[in-house]
């Protein structure tokens, strides 16, 4: 019974409800912030306010979020470094991030392929409908992209995938905001490759083709590190102690 609830609400009370867990999980939002107004949030996302309303709501239910009579809604998560990691400060951190991805989200996707259900596959196909219609906008969601890597790790139903993904969301997000910088700058046809790629990790996953899944997600990721460091990737040998 509970897993029904939140597959009644409306599918863009899904999206925005997406979108705003990922602001709050990557901490764009700081704990015990006010979140904008509903009239704001609603008119960002470019929905009703009853819809805007059943995202919240979900967001309540799951403690992300809490109410104060009169006041509005509040973030209730702490932002941890749950993994310990540090963060990102030179080129070369993005460039370990990416190497790091292409081992976890790799092995992540086989997994996905094998275990999905259905209410994964919804959630990968949310994720994509917010990256289309960004794409359809010409702009690049870096919020709908870490939404549909987080929903293949989910897919492998092994939580170590999971975790590791939201402990590493910042370090991602500085990849993925460069990556989208790169993109806005090389046009239309850039965005439209990337669509692409993640709706074939979509496709290999439904289709229940691992070998398949782990090719496409390396090529997504090596695709992304190759178009941020043009192919010039930094030597990142340890140097002889002699």
């Amino acid at each position: 019974m509970n897993d029904a609830a939140p597959r009644s609400r409306p599918p863009l009370a899904e999206k925005v409800y997406r979108a705003m867990h990922a602001r709050i999980t990557r901490g764009e939002y700081g704990t015990n912030e006010k979140l904008p107004a509903e009239k704001d949030l609603a008119t960002q996302f470019g929905v009703s306010r009853p819809v805007l309303r059943a995202a919240l709501e979900r967001l309540r239910e799951e403690g992300f979020i809490y109410a104060r009579q009169g006041a509005g809604n509040f973030v209730r998560i702490a932002q941890k470094n749950a993994l310990g990691y540090a963060k990102v400060e030179t080129i070369a951190d993005i460039q370990r991030c990416y190497e790091f991805r292409l081992t976890i989200e790799v092995a992540a996707a086989g997994l996905a392929a094998e275990r999905r259900n259905d209410a994964i596959l919804r959630e990968m196909q949310d994720a994509l409908d917010m990256l289309s219609d960004a794409t359809g906008s010409q702009v690049h969601r870096e919020d709908a992209d870490f939404a549909f890597h987080v929903a293949v790790a989910a897919g492998s139903n092994n939580s170590y995938y999971v975790e590791t993904l939201k402990a590493l969301r910042d370090h991602i997000h500085v990849g993925m905001k460069m990556h989208g910088e790169s993109l806005m700058s090389d046009g239309p046809v850039a965005l439209e490759a990337v669509l692409a790629e993640h709706r074939a990790i979509f496709d290999a996953i439904e289709a229940g083709d691992a070998a398949r899944a782990r090719d496409v997600m390396h090529g997504h990721i090596s695709h992304s590190q190759g178009r941020l460091f043009g192919g010039s990737l930094m030597d990142l040998s340890l140097q002889s102690s002699s």
